[in-house]
């Protein structure tokens, strides 16, 4: 247990979780079911579970085929309502989340921001007139009625672990992991053996309507600046001021030291919205440093930073994305259920 000492305060919020499911699962509380199918990425715990990714994947596989809409909360923001991102688009108008989609992906497929989600989805999905809508992060959101559930949780944190809060970080109960038709467990360690992935499936212990599947994080082989792009190997020769602005910058401290030590890692909590007095103690820092160095972050704090004139030509980003695997018979349980809605 995290924090033991609050587990009484666990109870009363358990409590009210659990009224507020059986209310939904009674139709005392009204969800919303349309006829265009929803995939809904989400996980019970708080914090970075690896939904970004995933989300990305879906739109990135299901926009080859289908008009595909992806509708965010876009937390962090500093607007309401309803919009769509563009080119015209800024990170405190729509959220970093919606807008690195938009940096990556462009116009391959819709990206739209409420934090309202039934009139939000109603909206898109009429005005864009989409073939299928991914939501981000909307697990606990049940006035939506997805036909898809993927529940996330991290492999390093598995939510069978965790406990609700305040004594752990679980938005409800692990026993509403039940909702969920598939059930991915991410950050997985590239060597992840057989053994493993089963002590992780009797931990889960899937209903017969469930699958489980097992997925990573690969890194670019290149980091990117605004007009340049570096080979990962290269990060050897520079002394990395590294800064990250999300949940869990342990994977990527990991793997960046694969390549060098001669890190200092500035770390900010998640969404942060840098000012102008945190933009001028990362170039303190950076001029502390040696005659080759260089500013790395992550592509989801970059379109933060890049705001910033002074800034903007002197950082990197180092772009992820996921790999799953058996792949293909996720990619065909995903297909088969946008065909048969």
């Amino acid at each position: 247990m995290k924090r033991w000492y609050l587990y009484p305060f666990s109870l009363v919020y358990n409590l009210i979780t659990t009224f507020r499911n059986i209310f939904y699962n009674l139709g005392i509380f009204k969800s919303t079911k349309f006829r265009t199918p929803i995939i809904n990425v989400g996980n019970l715990s708080v914090g970075g579970s690896g939904k970004s990714p995933m989300v990305m994947y879906l739109a990135d596989f299901l926009s080859k085929n289908y008009r595909t809409g992806v509708l965010s909360r876009g937390y962090g923001r500093v607007t309401k309502g309803y919009g769509i991102v563009n080119y015209d688009s800024h990170y405190k108008i729509v959220g970093d989340e919606a807008m690195q989609l938009f940096e990556r992906y462009k116009n391959r497929f819709v990206i739209g921001v409420s934090e309202e989600r039934v009139p939000g989805a109603r909206k898109i999905i009429e005005d864009m007139e989409l073939d299928v809508l991914v939501l981000d992060d909307a697990y606990q959101h049940r006035a939506i009625r997805a036909g898809l559930n993927i529940l996330m949780t991290d492999y390093n944190d598995p939510y069978f672990k965790d406990f609700v809060l305040p004594a752990g970080d679980l938005r409800e109960s692990r026993r509403n992991s039940k909702r969920a038709q598939i059930i991915m467990v991410s950050k997985c360690p590239p060597d992840l053996t057989d053994e493993k992935k089963q002590y992780f499936i009797s931990r889960i212990r899937p209903r017969e309507n469930q699958r489980v599947f097992f997925s990573s994080i690969s890194y670019d082989e290149h980091i990117y600046s605004v007009d340049k792009k570096l080979p990962d190997n290269n990060l050897a020769y520079y002394d990395i001021l590294l800064i990250t602005g999300i949940a869990n910058p342990k994977p990527l401290l990991q793997h960046l030291s694969r390549f060098s030590d001669r890190v200092k890692h500035l770390k900010f909590k998640d969404h942060h919205h840098f000012s102008d007095n945190d933009v001028k103690n990362i170039l303190n820092e950076y001029k502390k440093m040696g005659e080759y160095r260089i500013i790395l972050t992550t592509e989801k704090d970059y379109v933060r930073l890049k705001t910033f004139d002074y800034l903007r030509d002197l950082v990197f980003y180092w772009p992820i994305n996921v790999n799953i695997d058996q792949h293909q018979e996720f990619n065909q349980i995903i297909m088969n259920y946008v065909r048969k809605n």
